[in-house]
């Protein structure tokens, strides 16, 4: 299960990892990665089980799975072919939220007193392998908390001991706090109709024809022709989604690109040639039509 579980809320504390795993909250009760390469990463745990993290809050250098001893020394090289990894890459390449829970045991002044929290959702914005504290090479990941999801709370007893009273900012407050009613709204985006698009058009982007290739697999974005948002409006469905690189999406985002009603690629009013096309992805002509008044007005 991928992003928020119903009914369970950012802080939500859990005594042990067992509790943790019946509220599917992070399925595994040992390994700190759940999920796989197909699917993405549902869930990590972070838990001081790892020297080489860094948690900062709303980044999180999270350090992947393997080459660990008994003892908690790196004794050999992590490789993303280990399925926690390899679920980790796919996040990244899909966009895909990964639900954070952190325990005690991890020396950050995020972490819980006792037991573990579940701290939200985060998203893998970028990965890499470096060498770690031990020697061996280490695949690193840098998770930022997705929008709505706040910054852990950092308790009182855990700041450091030299820590005094003027250190901290005690904000005035209200005697008599105001209340207002609010209503939130946002665009539930659907990542099986990109991952659809993109399998497709097997990660080629559809303007320019290359196929990014990662250590990790080919990377591609879903662009809306018609953007979802105000005051656009576009529909989430396969036929208002382009398969395209990132310079692409940019440009069509921008305006630097429109697509004439023959599928001619025009960029700064020169045609560049036909969009590439597959037998099984209709386009709708009206999102085409759409995005072309739009910046051609």
């Amino acid at each position: 299960m991928i992003g928020e579980i119903p009914d369970v809320s950012v802080g939500q504390p859990y005594a042990s990892r067992v509790l943790a795993s019946d509220a599917k909250v992070h399925r595994p009760r040992i390994a700190g990665i759940c999920g796989t390469k197909a699917t993405g990463a549902e869930s990590i745990v972070l838990s001081g089980g790892y020297k080489d993290d860094q948690d900062l809050g709303d980044v999180i250098i999270y350090t992947g799975h393997g080459g660990q001893d008994g003892a908690g020394n790196q004794v050999s090289d992590q490789s993303l072919e280990d399925s926690g990894n390899a679920a980790l890459v796919t996040s990244h390449l899909q966009g895909l939220p990964v639900r954070v829970i952190r325990g005690s045991k991890s020396e950050s002044v995020y972490a819980p007193r006792s037991g573990y929290r579940y701290d939200g959702l985060y998203r893998v914005a970028s990965y890499g392998s470096k060498l770690g504290i031990d020697g061996h090479l280490i695949w690193q990941f840098r998770m930022e908390a997705a929008l709505g999801t706040p910054t852990p709370v950092v308790e009182a007893d855990q700041l450091p001991i030299d820590a005094s009273p003027t250190d901290v900012h005690v904000p005035a407050g209200n005697d008599i706090p105001e209340r207002v009613s609010s209503n939130v709204q946002r665009i539930v985006r659907n990542n099986q109709v990109k991952n659809t698009v993109k399998t497709w058009h097997a990660d080629q982007c559809q303007v320019c024809g290359i196929t990014i290739k990662t250590p990790g697999g080919t990377y591609s974005e879903g662009a809306h022709i018609q953007a979802l948002g105000r005051p656009h409006h576009g529909p989430d469905r396969t036929d208002n989604v382009l398969c395209l690189c990132p310079n692409c999406h940019v440009k069509l985002d921008a305006g630097a690109i429109v697509i004439e009603d023959d599928l001619t690629v025009v960029e700064h009013s020169v045609p560049s040639g036909a969009l590439n096309t597959h037998p099984q992805h209709d386009l709708s002509l009206d999102c085409i039509r759409s995005h072309r008044a739009r910046w051609r007005r």
